[in-house]
Formats: C-alpha cells, structure tokens, sequence
C-alpha cells in the first residue's frame, strides 16, 4: 500500500489536542521539585513521595509520565534518574537552573484556553499587557527570563567579536543579561539597558547583583517611540521580536541606525520562520502568543529581517544560527 493509500487516523490530531497534558506534567514536577529530588537520591515511588509530600499514588502517576516524556529514565531495576538535559537544567541549586523558564508560559494558561475568542478581537495594542508591568511583575517575569537570559549572553559574547567596541544598547534587554555578560567578558566595554521603568528598576537589580553597576545602567525607555542614546557602536534587541508589528520593528531598526556611530554593528538575536513559512513551529507560536497577549506582535520571516536592515540602511547583513531550531541573529554593519 502506498504512503498516499494508507488509512488516515486521528492519532496525530489527538496528540496535538493534548499537548497541554504534557506541558502540564513538565510544569507540575518542576513546580513540586520532583527533578530536584531524582537528584537528590529519591528515585522510587516511595521515596519520591516522602522528598515531596505527596502520595506514593500521585507519585507514581507523575513518574510515570515523566518517564514516558523521557524526562525521568528508568532503570532495569526500577530505579529513576534524571534525563540529561533535565539534570542539568532543572535541579534547583545549579548555576544553570531554569525552573522559572519552564514556568514562563504559566500565566496565560487560562487565556490560550480562550484562544478563538482572543482571536475575534479586532482590539489591539502596541504594547498590550506588557505596558502594564509593575516592579514585582516586572521582577517575576524577569526572573524567568534572566534563568536562560545569561546563557543567551554567554553564548552571544563567544559568536560576536566586540573587542574594541566601547557602549552597547540593549534593546528591550529585561534582566540585562546580555549586558552583564558582555561587560564581563570585553574590557573598555559599557552598555546601557533600555526598557520600561518598571523593568529598569528590576534590571538595575540584576547589574548590581553581578557587580557591574560601574559599567552597566538601566534606563526607563520605550524603545518603540523614545529616542535612544547616539554614543553607541553596537546595538542588541534579543529575545523580543514577535512581540511587534512589522512596522514597529522597522521602525526601531531604522533608529538603531540612525543613533549608532558610524562603523557600529547591529544584532536583532529572535525567534524567525524560514522564508517559506512553514517552520520552524516555535516562531509561529511565538507569533501566535500575541493574540492571547494582544499585541500588535507576529512572526516574521527571515527575509523580513533581512529588509528592515537593508531598508535601514544597514550593509553585510547576515543571517546566522544562534540557538539550532529556536532562534537565529540578524547582523548588519552601519557604513562608516
């Protein structure tokens, strides 16, 4: 029987429909320090149990599908320990603990589950309920986001040379980790975060916490309308993208050139769909996630970026994998 005669099913659909299941298991272990304890020695029902205060019944079921989404693996005498990548990301306590990013997604639960009336909205806003921030809400979801936020950096500061370069803007940088570790890692280097206030003050936080109050400051900046600083030869916007309209990121490109000195570089670091729009699925649902917040924002491709840079002015832009599968960087060269 040929692949086109096979007998279609809706195992796929069924799936996909339950997909929230899963997310709901990862949060769940994560939220009761399940991994934490397989760390720790718990890897049995029983002494899962104990480590977390729940029933040896409960313990099983939670177990049990994390072993099945192959986050726990299971020995040939029963025991369990953690997955790798969980072993390594998700026991609290480790330089690389990113509990509070797998929780990222956990206040909008509730509204992806009204997801077709978000869409009947024809209500939008520039900045939705990201211009509602507070300080504590702009300290929890930085909190989040710093938990991969310095990896990020790290991992840009080894792709991108900036020897040499003397001030960097952030662009809607959050916890300012990017800047944190950039400062660290170039000598001569400052940077400047530009954010909302409430996130400035958070922002300042983190810089102080790390020790580079001298080299890097928080300032409160829409970057979307205020004008920024003209004494920059590099410019970062990471890990925003989908939150803007076409025109809106056009239009912070294009003043990102005109501020940066002559011979400056730009780094637009996102979450981008491959010019023939069908992938990678975590942009689209990036995009997608604008609804539920009710943004302006969507995906864009990377031939978009490509034109808000060139349109800009910008030349040698480039695309360039950054995260596999997850997020590429944009570069271009301000002529001197």
């Amino acid at each position: 029987m040929s692949e086109s005669e096979k007998r279609l099913d809706t195992v796929r659909l069924q799936e996909m429909v339950q997909g929230f299941w899963r997310s709901g298991a990862l949060m769940a272990a994560v939220e009761l320090g399940l991994f934490t304890a397989v760390s720790k020695g718990a890897g049995t029902y029983a002494e899962a149990a104990t480590a977390l205060d729940i029933t040896e019944t409960n313990a099983e079921r939670l177990m049990t599908a994390c072993v099945t989404l192959e986050l726990l693996e299971l020995d040939a005498v029963g025991r369990m320990s953690n997955a790798p990548d969980v072993e390594r990301f998700l026991v609290e306590g480790s330089p690389r603990y990113a509990g509070p990013w797998m929780l990222f997604t956990k206040p909008s639960w509730n509204d992806w589950g009204q997801l077709s009336e978000k869409l009947k909205s024809k209500t939008v806003d520039r900045l939705g309920k990201y211009g509602e921030f507070t300080v504590d809400r702009a300290r929890e979801y930085h909190k989040a986001t710093y938990s991969i936020g310095l990896g990020a950096g790290r991992r840009f500061s080894r792709h991108v040379d900036m020897s040499g370069r003397k001030r960097m803007m952030d662009l809607g940088g959050g916890s300012g980790a990017y800047s944190i570790v950039a400062t660290q890692t170039y000598d001569g280097l400052n940077a400047v975060v530009l954010d909302l206030p409430a996130v400035a003050v958070v922002a300042n936080e983190f810089i102080a916490e790390h020790g580079v109050s001298d080299r890097v400051d928080a300032e409160a900046c829409d970057f979307t309308t205020d004008p920024f600083p003209t004494d920059c030869d590099v410019a970062v916007m990471a890990s925003n993208l989908p939150i803007y309209s076409r025109e809106i990121v056009g239009q912070v490109i294009q003043k990102a050139f005109d501020a940066l000195l002559p011979g400056g570089e730009m780094h637009l670091i996102g979450e981008t769909l491959d010019d023939n729009r069908r992938g990678p699925v975590g942009p689209a649902l990036w995009g997608l996630s604008e609804a539920v917040i009710g943004t302006t924002g969507l995906a864009h491709t990377n031939g978009d970026c490509i034109g808000y840079f060139e349109n800009a002015g910008f030349a040698e832009v480039s695309v360039n994998e950054f995260v596999p599968g997850a997020l590429v960087r944009i570069t271009g060269k301000k002529p001197t």
